[in-house]
């Protein structure tokens, strides 16, 4: 989101710079004591009568100072200092200038980067960790460390597999994306009284809106990087995921993004923003910019002549706040000019206004409202910890487990040899975007709580530029009763402005696990950290390395984690959700193509298991477990029927004429159709299995080869069943997007696989 963790204090402090009126003294929370008097203070009265009263008493330019993220105080009317940007992508974080770290409250709870998390495909597990997020932040706003509006999550597809900020998504597919984004909004924001479900326990955001997933690649960055995105992929792919987090998570907040996409800055994009997120999306919030997207157009793109006419466009455009000083050094004359009305800029700050006051910061002192009580002993709680540890163990994925290798039992390994440069690794473990975390647990402090470890790094960091620490390595190995390598990437090597040029590991890691498997005197089990995929064929096609486990960055637990599923404490269910492609990927095709479909004329490959066609090292939902599961379709419908408006022109002497009909030409809204899908555990070992259902559409639309329909996870205790029942949404789930971008249902066979299994559902027209 920010340019970096450095650009976030610049920022803080050329706001500083300018208003230096924003360090006024004042109260430390609105309408308190004598100040409750006014009108915008009662909490009687309906919010927008609130915010009115509120707007009509402030001068422009108090006004212009309101629309960016460091919004200076109004000490007159008792309102302080307030500023916007804080982050809680997988837990309360300062990395914004919103949240600081200190006092009673040393560090929050770290949970894994949303990738992993994203592995376990559990959807409650999402929401309960966006409720355990909430609670931190709302104790440290009660302590005066944090604000409550927390610019996550990141939905933006995983579109390359070079993307630095790959690991801060839930995945490549839209419907995960979107399921996650809506489930972890919920738990974030969860209303405080259940009375008034419009009150707000956190602010979140959805970010960053639209098309963007190119930081910085051979000499494009995301400043200057103008998307083209053709209407079929942007209503398929790239905006599904937003429009759940506003439909269904009933976000407070979405972010536009640096990118411009077709030609038009995201951020002064009426269409894309009056127009979708507040028009057809509904929006209950304000849109910010990311940080200092407005100046970047402006400055960097070169969008709009003036610095008055950028301030404009994005206002009338329907941006309502900016993270980064331009709005409030240019609004004020952009609107004397006449390039902006001051109703446009009392719009924008109704709908920030709006957002606060459904979390309570007009109200009072916040300890005699709902989650008042909240405070230190609040934060890094056991239960807390202990949903870390737990999300990061439902995520790891087992890739590789030849001949049954693992677990390791404890009785037979008595010594392990620990090897490699995140074999040991503490910070790398969260990833970006996270803040202090409670406490550590590393690998090898892990795995020592099962075996004698000894602990050889290998490489010199994740670079790993020479051999010179092989040879210590080596031994280690040779005298150890099994192996684990703990290898992989880590910030130095994807992260915010920095994409990968390949897919390889980094430096001499390749030739240390080779040798080391060489020299292994017990089995090997190759652990990757990384967000991204990697290819590692050469230790999948290796039986000297019988075991492979991805850890992504697991959180402050991490090392917990995986040596509870390396010795078998619990059973590995997480499952990829991203396809891992071998390095000649990247040379098929520019990271700067935002086409999904392939192309054979230009061999082209598309991208994402919904459109790819070649060969990959793991696809999509990959993953093993210590134990075995079988599925069985137990019920299934063979037909459907779907009724038909006046509108649609698709039958002709009682024939059906329409190889496809529109979604917006049907009457199917609330028209469901189920699965029933047995799964039995007929293996050793308690275990959690996750059913992905996927469609085919009959061919000839220009559809995904296969899109997923439907996923659960399941707990099932060995030798036992248990059914999973998906209500299909015949007109959302089966539809397609044609080349104009108009949602289609096409009519006849539509292919259902589970596993291996398939089944063939008709769609037929009806008449009403």
């Amino acid at each position: 989101m920010a340019k970096s963790i450095l650009l976030a204090t610049f920022f803080s402090l050329l706001i500083a710079t300018t208003f230096p009126a924003i360090v006024e003294p004042g109260p430390s929370f609105a309408c308190d004591g004598q100040m409750g008097s006014f009108p915008f203070c009662d909490r009687s009265l309906p919010i927008n009568a609130r915010v009115s009263d509120l707007i009509r008493r402030l001068t422009l330019p108090e006004k212009t100072r309101l629309l960016v993220n460091n919004a200076e105080g109004l000490a007159r009317l008792g309102v302080p200092h307030y500023e916007w940007w804080s982050e809680a992508l997988h837990g309360v974080s300062n990395v914004g200038p919103g949240t600081r770290f200190g006092g009673n409250v040393p560090g929050a709870t770290s949970f894994p980067q949303v990738i992993l998390t994203a592995a376990s495909f559990n959807s409650s597990l999402w929401e309960e960790i966006g409720q355990a997020v909430s609670t931190e932040a709302r104790a440290m706003y009660n302590e005066g460390l944090a604000g409550l509006t927390f610019w996550s999550p990141n939905v933006n597809i995983f579109r390359d597999p070079r993307w630095g900020r790959g690991q801060e998504t839930p995945g490549e597919d839209p419907t995960v994306v979107g399921r996650y984004a809506g489930r972890y909004v919920r738990g974030l924001q969860n209303a405080f009284d259940a009375k008034d479900p419009n009150r707000l326990k956190v602010a979140a955001c959805c970010k960053h809106y639209t098309a963007y997933d190119l930081d910085n690649w051979k000499g494009v960055d995301r400043f200057h990087f103008d998307a083209k995105v053709s209407k079929q992929d942007l209503e398929d792919t790239y905006q599904p995921p937003f429009e759940t987090c506003v439909v269904e998570g009933r976000a407070a907040s979405v972010m536009c993004s640096y990118n411009q996409v077709n030609g038009i800055p995201t951020c002064a994009d009426p269409n894309l923003l009056t127009k979708t997120i507040r028009g057809d999306w509904g929006l209950n919030g304000y849109i910010v910019s990311d940080c200092d997207s407005v100046g970047v157009f402006y400055d960097s793109q070169h969008y709009t002549a003036t610095p008055e006419d950028a301030a404009a466009i994005a206002i009338k455009s329907g941006l309502d706040l900016d993270c980064g000083p331009f709005l409030a050094e240019h609004t004020g004359e952009a609107m004397r000019k006449g390039k902006v009305s001051e109703r446009d800029i009392d719009q924008a700050l109704t709908n920030t206004f709006t957002v606060q006051m459904r979390l309570g910061m007009f109200d009072g002192n916040p300890a005699a409202q709902p989650f008042g009580q909240l405070g230190h002993k609040d934060v890094c709680t056991p239960p807390h910890q202990q949903l870390a540890l737990e999300a990061a163990r439902q995520g790891i994925v087992l890739l590789k487990n030849h001949r049954a290798a693992l677990p390791l039992l404890p009785a037979r390994v008595r010594t392990v040899a620990v090897i490699g440069p995140n074999a040991d690794a503490t910070f790398t473990m969260i990833g970006n975007y996270a803040g202090v975390p409670c406490g550590y647990t590393s690998p090898v402090q892990g795995i020592r709580r099962y075996a004698k470890a000894i602990y050889q790094p290998g490489c010199r960091g994740v670079a790993c530029p020479t051999t010179d620490l092989f040879r210590p390595a080596i031994e280690a190995a040779q005298n150890s009763d099994a192996t684990i390598m703990v290898m992989g990437l880590d910030q130095s090597i994807e992260a915010e402005l920095r994409d990968r040029e390949d897919l390889l590991l980094p430096g001499h890691q390749q030739e240390l696990i080779q040798s080391v498997s060489m020299a292994s005197r017990g089995p090997v089990v190759l652990v990757l950290m990384s967000g991204g995929p990697i290819d590692v064929s050469f230790a999948k096609d290796n039986n000297r390395v019988p075991g492979i486990i991805w850890a992504g960055y697991p959180g402050q637990a991490g090392g917990q984690a995986i040596a509870d599923i390396v010795f078998g404490q619990y059973n590995p269910g997480g499952k990829l959700p991203m396809t891992w492609y071998p390095q000649e990927y990247v040379t098929k095709l520019p990271m700067t193509s935002m086409n999904m479909r392939p192309d054979p004329s230009k061999g082209y490959p598309g991208r994402t298991y919904r459109f790819y066609t070649g060969n990959t090292v793991y696809p999509f939902g990959h993953g093993s477990s210590y134990t075995k599961f079988t599925e069985s379709i137990a019920q299934a419908p063979s037909m459907v029927s779907v009724p038909l408006d006046g509108k649609h022109g698709c039958f002709r002497n009682d024939t059906v004429s329409c190889q496809a009909v529109r979604v917006s030409h049907t009457r199917c809204s609330g028209l469901f159709m189920s699965l029933h899908i047995d799964v039995n555990n007929i293996g050793p070992m308690d275990g959690s299995h996750v059913v992905f259902v996927y469609s085919t559409p009959p061919q000839g639309h220009g559809a995904p080869s296969k899109q997923l329909v439907g996923f659960r996870r399941i707990h099932l205790p060995s030798n036992s069943q248990q059914q999973a029942r998906f209500d299909i949404d015949v007109c959302r789930d089966l539809s397609i997007v044609d080349q104009f971008g108009l949602k289609k249902l096409p009519i006849g066979s539509h292919l259902f696989q589970v596993g291996e299994l398939t089944h063939s559902v008709s769609l037929q027209l009806m008449k009403v």
